[in-house]
């Protein structure tokens, strides 16, 4: 566990109510009754704020939402003196739009799409529905989606008042990626920043491989992503502010900073993929190394795209008791055990699948299970809805239930409920040294297996595993590892779900083990 100091000198309870409100979507909480500071377990969290009052362009309201749990950002920016605001990228638990829009006089109008996001479902139908606000995509985006739209070609503006915002068509992660240029004082005005999707990150730029399973090579997308960059992008002042919609832990690039907003200046100096470079080379560095894509990503990719059912956040949930529970996973549906990894492996229904809910909970259940399949959640109590709005986040609103009292449910019926294996680092060496036949998995990501591994271990990475079970023999002994513990214990359950008889995982992973080994 790490320990994050925040350091907010004199922020006031109203920045203190925001963190704890955003810090609740991920399942954080802040310490109480601290006016000056405040202090998190586990995830930094970087709270909405709001464009600095007193200064000379205080007409215009910018804020920042950023959901750590998917490394998302999205921003509310409206212009005070006509009341018009927009939303772009927005997550899809909508409420907290709508309020802040409303508490500063504002009416969200329209939400703007950077492109079709393949990491999350986007909120954009919820709040059509909610306020009535236009949807809005780049020119490319025209035809390709089952409900109605604006669309913006390159360098077109619209006006909020003051405000102006302009569309830069930037294709390279998708053919429909857009920028948008916000600026306080009209469109003569210098930039206040740019809101530049998954084309420019911080430290990074948007992949360009996303889609090479519906006909687009990566290769030719890079190719535009360079002139996007460097022909459209670069040409702003230096000064003006670059806000991404995702930041690090996000599977759309494969350096994305910590920080979640930057400026094109300090891009130009510091990012990677900037540097002065033949087009060639820019294509080769964008497109090596990036990490296997998450399952569910085409799936995401495409319901944003359709006009899906809206998510009804307050819908109660439906409690079943086990009999139903059993009912169910016999007809395919997946047991997702959101508890944290010690208590699953203490005990936990049979064919279980443990996704901890304190960590990135959404999409590593995107990972273990095909988008549509029917789930059914097991959880400490009180966390059941937060952990159904968080599959909602991705699209996955196929939940039929959650279990009734866990721990008094596996007391009473110890005849469905397993223990986990977990291993010690001396423990792992002594099965090494006893088991000819032992498996080891490395379920960890390219990159990090390429800074060192166990010798013998195969390396399938997590979000192949599922896709490569047949791979591996379900009668050997098993172990997998990742670097820490939490993706490991994913791993040995959604073995043990799809029927591999012996499986353990390595407590500690990759770390623990490299630690005691001989200098």
């Amino acid at each position: 566990m790490r320990l994050w100091v925040l350091n907010l000198t004199r922020i006031g309870n109203a920045a203190i109510v925001e963190g704890d409100r955003a810090l609740a979507q991920c399942g954080l909480h802040s310490l109480p009754n601290w006016p000056f500071y405040m202090i998190y377990i586990q995830l930094v969290y970087t709270y909405p704020i709001g464009y600095p009052k007193g200064m000379e362009n205080a007409n215009m309201f910018f804020r920042q939402y950023y959901l750590q749990c998917l490394s998302h950002a999205s921003y509310l920016v409206g212009d005070r003196s006509t009341g018009k605001a927009i939303v772009v990228d927005p997550q899809r638990d909508v409420d907290q739009y709508i309020e802040d829009a409303k508490a500063e006089g504002l009416a969200i109008t329209s939400v703007y799409e950077t492109h079709f996001h393949a990491d999350f479902l986007s909120g954009h139908l919820e709040l059509a529905a909610k306020v009535g606000a236009e949807i809005v995509y780049g020119n490319a985006a025209a035809g390709r989606v089952d409900f109605p739209i604006r669309t913006m070609k390159h360098g077109e503006h619209v006006s909020l008042g003051r405000v102006d915002l302009e569309v830069l068509e930037t294709p390279g992660h998708t053919p429909e990626s857009i920028c948008v240029v916000v600026r306080p004082e009209g469109p003569a005005s210098e930039p206040y920043a740019v809101l530049t999707g998954d084309t420019l990150f911080i430290g990074d730029v948007g992949r360009p491989d996303l889609l090479s399973s519906v006909g687009f090579t990566a290769d030719d997308l890079a190719y535009q992503l360079y002139d996007s960059l460097h022909n459209k992008l670069m040409l702003l002042p230096d000064t003006t502010k670059v806000y991404p919609a995702h930041g690090a832990g996000s599977s759309c690039g494969k350096n994305l900073s910590t920080e979640t907003v930057s400026t094109i200046g300090e891009q130009r100096k510091t990012n990677y993929a900037l540097a002065p470079m033949k087009v060639e080379q820019f294509v080769e560095a964008v497109t090596q190394g990036q990490s296997v894509a998450p399952l569910y990503f085409l799936f995401a990719a495409t319901k944003n795209r359709q006009a899906y059912e809206l998510f009804d956040d307050a819908e109660e949930m439906n409690m079943m008791g086990l009999a139903d529970v059993l009912q169910a996973q016999s007809n395919g549906a997946v047991v997702i055990d959101s508890r944290d990894d010690m208590s699953f492996a203490a005990g936990h229904l049979r064919g279980s699948i443990n996704v901890g809910l304190s960590g990135r909970f959404a999409e590593y259940v995107g990972e273990v299970m095909e988008p549509g399949t029917p789930i059914i959640l097991v959880g400490e109590p009180g966390t059941d809805s937060e952990a159904k709005m968080r599959l909602a986040r991705i699209g996955f609103d196929n939940v039929l239930g959650a279990l009734i009292d866990p721990v008094k449910t596996f007391v009473e019926n110890p005849d469905h409920v397993e223990r986990m294996s977990r291993l010690s680092v001396d423990a792992f060496n002594e099965r090494i040294n006893t088991i000819p036949n032992l498996a080891l998995v490395d379920i960890r990501n390219p990159g990090e297996v390429e800074l060192g591994s166990i010798s013998g271990a195969r390396h399938i990475s997590l979000p192949s595993l599922l896709k490569r079970l047949a791979e591996i023999d379900k009668q050997q002994p098993v172990v997998v590892f990742c670097a820490g513990g939490y993706r490991s214990s994913i791993a040995a359950s959604l073995l043990r779900s799809h029927g591999f008889a012996d499986v353990s995982d390595l407590i500690g992973g990759y770390s623990a083990w490299s630690a005691m080994q001989p200098q």
